[in-house]
């Protein structure tokens, strides 16, 4: 087996038939039954992930909010006191540093970030404070993560704590207890399905786990792998960080302009961002196969024998049946029903624009 860390939950991925892969540093399962299976079960029951993977930062002190303005592209001064939020940090130029999450923990701001990440952010972090009073501290080797996703997520997880988990809105957070263990439970995710995230210390995390799966059986829970995470993500078009988002791309060509507070203060990459808002060359689309193929990143995108742009992320999607892209598309090829090639190892397979998401009846407000 390849080198790499171990989450705390590394013998249960084994006993439970995982599929081991080095990922981002750690050795984690790509799939227990098969992907599909799992992809399907996620979308019609629960699925179980183990996220321990992702790495968390606190930032803290009375100018984290002023610091965080500066080093993130969305308003970190409308987060509420347990609202969490989708961002992202950018460098001069304008280009993608990470994407990342921010809970507002009311004394101090949880970031969680990539894990093939976590040490080029912490140094970005770091290097870049001016204010007084701001501590960034790494929690990552001391924290697990769960991600309990799909329609029956909610009666499963709520048979394992007290905190009503229908008052919590989608974006937000409850500090409380999972089978009496101090908890974060987050409404977030990344599938489309209604689904929380897990925060807990790493010895906790075991027995979390257990008892998820015991509560989730009789509602057809699954152990889910990295590699329907992927899958669940590109039916809803969520941006991968290394393959559709990067130190190449920006925000606003990769569709997330709606992230990117350009009226607010200075923050690094505005200036680059507001520029690129009125020069954009090409846009992250979402295409569908119109024949039987499967379309893989790096492939290229071809309108006639010409070249406009390339495939970031593609795969066979379970839900639908069909293949589905994401890639970057020149202007202005990116409008929907614009058909072009995709160059499949040099068989040229027909494709056609679409709007997001690919998948369109997900329980992710439910």
């Amino acid at each position: 087996m390849a080198d790499g860390k171990k989450t705390v939950l590394f013998d249960r991925h084994l006993a439970q038939g995982g599929k081991i892969v080095p990922f981002s540093g750690f050795l984690l399962p790509t799939h227990y039954s098969s992907i599909n299976q799992e992809h399907l079960a996620v979308r019609e029951r629960a699925g179980l992930f183990d996220v321990s993977h992702m790495g968390e930062f606190y930032v803290s002190g009375s100018g984290a909010e002023s610091f965080l303005q500066k080093m993130t592209v969305n308003d970190v001064s409308a987060l509420s006191s347990g609202q969490a939020q989708y961002s992202a940090m950018c460098y001069k130029n304008g280009n993608i540093v990470d994407d990342l999450l921010i809970y507002n923990k009311q004394d101090s701001y949880l970031l969680v970030v990539n894990a093939a990440n976590l040490e080029k952010d912490l140094k970005w972090l770091k290097s870049h404070i001016e204010e007084e009073n701001v501590s960034i501290a790494d929690t990552s080797g001391e924290t697990g993560l769960l991600a309990l996703q799909g329609p029956r997520s909610r009666d499963i997880l709520q048979q394992l704590t007290a905190s009503n988990l229908k008052n919590i809105p989608y974006y937000h957070f409850y500090e409380g207890k999972v089978v009496g263990n101090e908890a974060v439970i987050a409404r977030t995710g990344y599938t489309g399905e209604l689904g929380f995230e897990i925060y807990t210390a790493n010895e906790d995390l075991a027995e979390i786990w257990d008892e998820i799966m015991a509560a989730g059986e009789v509602h057809g829970i699954v152990p889910a792998g990295l590699g329907c995470r992927d899958t669940l993500r590109m039916e809803m078009k969520y941006a991968l960080y290394g393959n559709d988002i990067d130190e190449t791309t920006n925000p606003i060509e990769a569709g997330l302009g709606w992230i990117t507070k350009l009226d607010k203060d200075k923050f690094i990459g505005k200036e680059a961002l507001l520029a690129a808002k009125t020069n954009r060359s090409r846009r992250l689309v979402c295409f569908e196969m119109t024949e039987r193929a499967i379309p893989r990143n790096g492939c290229s995108i071809l309108i006639g024998d010409e070249f406009v742009g390339y495939v970031t992320s593609g795969t066979m999607s379970p839900s639908l049946g069909e293949g589905i892209g994401i890639g970057y598309v020149e202007l202005p090829y990116d409008k929907s029903g614009t058909e072009f090639i995709i160059d499949i190892r040099g068989k040229h397979k027909p494709a056609v624009v679409v709007k997001p998401p690919f998948y369109k009846k997900g329980s992710l407000m439910d």
